[in-house]
């Protein structure tokens, strides 16, 4: 059984068109700014959701007026629902991860439950992009819903990059 010349010829297409894709999509990609990834994961038991910032000003430090815009804009956001959600129970274990390019720079992370009216579930880290697993029962509030904040900041200048809001929703309440 041979080939005849118009199938080595349709052959011969398909190689020549799938090099041209591969060199298009190759000199394109290296073209392209690199993508910068700011994305914070909440995890909570076995579940986790992942967001963007809130707040981001694009690689430079948020003044104050920002800072305050944007803790309006995240009360704004819970009220009406539209911050990241994740359900637990007070018998699950709450952590946070970070992004590599935000651990470089410093963060830390903190609800605003506990018994002192807000809980840390990270301190000043650098170079370190999991918080750990705390209790639950540690960082809620009594309420329905606790908000956790994570901050983008250099832990020596102290300032702020990127700030990252989510919601617990305590399923026992």
């Amino acid at each position: 059984m041979s080939l005849n010349s118009r199938a080595i010829a349709a052959l011969g297409a398909v190689v020549v068109i799938g090099a041209g894709t591969v060199g298009f999509s190759v000199a394109h990609a290296s073209n392209q700014p690199k993508p910068v990834n700011r994305l914070v994961t909440l995890v909570a038991g076995t579940n986790s959701i992942h967001s963007e910032p809130i707040c981001w000003n694009n690689g430079k430090p948020l003044d104050a007026a920002a800072q305050q815009s944007c803790q309006a804009k995240a009360a704004k956001l819970q009220k009406d629902g539209k911050l990241p959600v994740l359900e637990l129970s007070g018998s699950d274990r709450v952590g946070i991860g970070v992004d590599p390019g935000i651990a470089k720079k410093g963060w830390f992370a903190f609800t605003d439950g506990g018994s002192q009216g807000q809980a840390t579930l990270a301190t000043a880290r650098r170079n370190s992009t999991f918080s750990g697993l705390v209790p639950a029962t540690s960082v809620l509030k009594s309420a329905p819903e606790t908000l956790v904040t994570a901050v983008e900041a250099d832990t020596k200048s102290q300032d702020i990059y990127g700030v990252w809001y989510f919601t617990l929703k305590n399923t026992d309440v």
